[in-house]
């Protein structure tokens, strides 16, 4: 595996793991399946790469976000007020936000941002040295995104986010509380799209380009991660959940860059994504299962041989 692919899977991992920490919100945190994702992704990196060719890539992180708020308050909306299913509304909103992502992007399906200075471009002119040349954007956002993981741990130990995170253990016990859990769930909601908003934007300024169909299976991709990251890091400490995910983020791209590697067409991408779920949860039961089969043999070993010793005492006598 060459040394770009390496960098370009970490990179890739880093920016996706922002996706993988937006899911970590709703899904993990809220208990509240919200497939919006790929069209609040399309939708940062619309508006994104859209502010940065007016002029303003920095300008164009924050309207990510904010344009990723409005997505997550719709989403919101249409389940704490009209009663909508999580899942019907994420639908809604990712079918409606087709078209709004076009209209971001002018009713083109494309942008790119060639020839125009992106923040990484920026943080780049910092320094001449050949290292910092290379290694200019893994530090911008290995950066940024230790910078939001922090403030998202900080945030779910105040009263706020705690309160979100009751929420997602029992409504009926946040109610008990005297706590809104319909303004608990549009804040947390409006959060995680933030992240995949601005993970959107991101991958539009590395990659000079945005697509309209480029946010496609990004909630297959943010599972993975997910999944792998607690698979391997378990539920510990929230802080060590919370690096765990963006850690399975990398870890999936690499398994990707690896596919990459051994020549595994790119229309079989789709698959190796739902083999990689897959095996991420089974992997906790198949582990369980093998633990258990074993510790059946270990008795069936040991009743055997205490068979064979009461065998062995009946003979003598």
């Amino acid at each position: 595996m060459s040394f770009a692919i390496i960098q370009t899977a970490l990179d890739n991992g880093l920016i996706f793991g922002l996706v993988a920490l937006s899911l970590f919100i709703s899904f993990t945190i809220l208990n509240i399946c919200d497939l919006s994702t790929d069209g609040c992704y399309m939708l940062g990196a619309a508006v994104g790469v859209a502010v940065t060719i007016s002029g303003h890539p920095l300008l164009a992180l924050p309207a990510a976000m904010l344009a990723g708020i409005c997505s997550g308050y719709v989403t919101a909306l249409l389940q704490t007020k009209f009663g909508v299913p999580s899942i019907l509304a994420g639908i809604i909103v990712n079918t409606g936000l087709y078209t709004i992502n076009l209209m971001a992007m002018g009713m083109k399906t494309s942008l790119n941002v060639v020839g125009t200075q992106t923040i990484f471009d920026l943080f780049k002119s910092l320094n001449g040295s050949a290292f910092w040349t290379t290694w200019s954007r893994s530090v911008l956002l290995l950066i940024l995104v230790g910078v939001l993981c922090i403030a998202v741990y900080r945030f779910l130990g105040t009263r706020l986010g705690l309160s979100i995170r009751a929420t997602g253990d029992s409504i009926a016990m946040v109610r008990a509380s005297s706590i809104n859990p319909g303004f608990t769930i549009t804040v947390g909601l409006c959060l995680s799209n933030s992240l995949t908003g601005l993970a959107g934007c991101l991958i539009g300024q590395y990659n000079k380009n945005a697509e309209i169909n480029m946010g496609t299976g990004m909630v297959t991709i943010a599972l993975a991660s997910l999944i792998i990251g607690q698979t391997l890091f378990g539920r510990g400490r929230m802080l060590t959940r919370i690096l765990g995910v963006i850690a399975g983020s990398v870890i999936y791209r690499f398994i990707i860059a690896l596919a990459l590697r051994l020549n595994v067409p790119t229309q079989a991408f789709k698959l190796v994504s739902a083999v990689i779920v897959a095996v991420a949860i089974a992997a906790p039961a198949a582990k369980q299962l093998i633990l258990n089969k074993k510790k059946q043999a270990e008795a069936i070993r040991e009743r055997k041989a205490a068979y064979a010793g009461k065998g062995e005492h009946h003979a003598e006598n």
